[in-house]
């Protein structure tokens, strides 16, 4: 038998490094010198996907799924436009240390958040100052708010380790929300005692056959919010439908478009329904469903062409309704996520003036 001698004991890791322990990817690439328009474009990619500068040509990214995924579709561009790019997994970087990294990475996030924090609060500042009469619109203003609500979305897509400044942002978007709140008016109908959820429990709605926007979105708000347990059903109009039935987006009917608004925008005013998610649903199909641009939903036109193939792949008009319901659900839940405050984030430290550590400076409002 032979013997081995026994192997020196190792150090053990703490738990604490375990569970801090990083990894790191890094986007190496190299443009043709002439290729200007080339440069700007991967340089913008770069900065959609939140990557961080490590030295010239080198980017960095958290190592996920995802932004793994990201880089080698960046690569394949780059690659594809006469550059070439290359992209390395690695469990540190350089003279950089994890905490370096991800303060960087948050103070990134905090300069994303004050530079949409300014913004808001201008336009902020400019709709206190501007005084209109009472129930006329202000449509600029709504749009911007969806404007807004769009970048804060894009900062939270690459804010990978919790920059400080979004509950600040949400806060200002909380206040433009209020004084825009009544982005309703584009229908006549006003809230009363009539609309109260308590008389439309456990009924049957009906609407007209081959749902589309309004219809798949009312039906969605309708089960959603006023009637847990309703049934749906078509009719060509509402001389067709059964008699206690409840009929919507039909014409001559209590819940259809009024005035300047929608059926969706309808049930929201009577019902009083204005939840932020909710809100940037009744732009959506606004858009989609009087096709006036009112909003600018940039959402739309994808939205309708997810729509139009749900109607080809479904003749049924029952299956169609609950696919259209199961898909403003999910847009739903998608918005009220990126609404919701994730709590107190970290402070991300000043840059130091100098040292040959430091990376270079992130800007996102100037060119390469």
């Amino acid at each position: 038998m032979t013997l081995r001698p026994e192997p020196e004991p190792q150090p053990a890791v703490p738990q604490t490094a375990q569970r801090t322990a990083r990894r790191w990817l890094l986007f190496v690439h190299q443009l043709p010198p002439k290729a200007s328009n080339l440069r700007v474009r991967t340089w913008r990619r770069l900065q959609q996907l939140g990557a961080i500068p490590i030295k010239q040509a080198v980017y960095a990214l958290p190592d996920t799924a995802n932004t793994r995924e990201d880089f080698e579709w960046l690569k394949t561009e780059v690659k594809a436009s006469g550059g070439d790019a290359s992209v390395f997994a690695a469990g540190h970087v350089d003279t950089w240390s994890d905490d370096a990294l991800v303060e960087e990475f948050r103070r990134a996030g905090q300069e994303a958040y004050a530079a949409l924090a300014r913004d808001i609060e201008q336009v902020l500042k400019r709709a206190r100052a501007a005084r209109r009469p009472r129930g006329t619109r202000a449509p600029a203003t709504r749009r911007l708010l969806d404007v807004f609500r769009d970048r804060v979305a894009a900062i939270e897509g690459v804010d990978f380790f919790g920059s400080a400044g979004r509950d600040r942002v949400t806060s200002l978007l909380k206040q433009l929300e209020a004084h825009t709140s009544d982005r309703r008016e584009t229908s006549t109908v006003k809230p009363g005692p009539s609309t109260s959820p308590d008389a439309y429990r456990g009924r049957l709605w009906v609407t007209r056959p081959r749902p589309g926007v309004d219809r798949m979105a009312s039906a969605w708000l309708i089960r959603r919010f006023i009637d847990r347990q309703a049934r749906f059903a078509f009719a060509v109009d509402q001389n067709a439908a059964p008699p206690d039935a409840i009929p919507f987006d039909m014409f001559g009917v209590e819940f259809s478009h009024h005035g300047e608004g929608c059926t969706f925008e309808t049930l929201c005013t009577m019902f009083q329904l204005d939840e932020p998610g909710v809100a940037r649903l009744a732009a959506i199909v606004h858009d989609l469903d009087l096709k006036d641009g009112r909003f600018g939903a940039p959402e739309a036109t994808t939205l309708g062409a997810i729509i139009e193939g749900l109607q080809l792949a479904h003749p049924d008009d029952e299956a169609l309704l609950a696919q259209g319901m199961t898909l403003f659900d999910s847009l739903y839940r998608s918005f009220e996520q990126s609404s919701r405050s994730a709590g107190p984030r970290a402070l991300a430290r000043p840059r130091k003036s100098a040292g040959p550590k430091r990376a270079p400076s992130r800007r996102r409002r100037h060119g390469p």
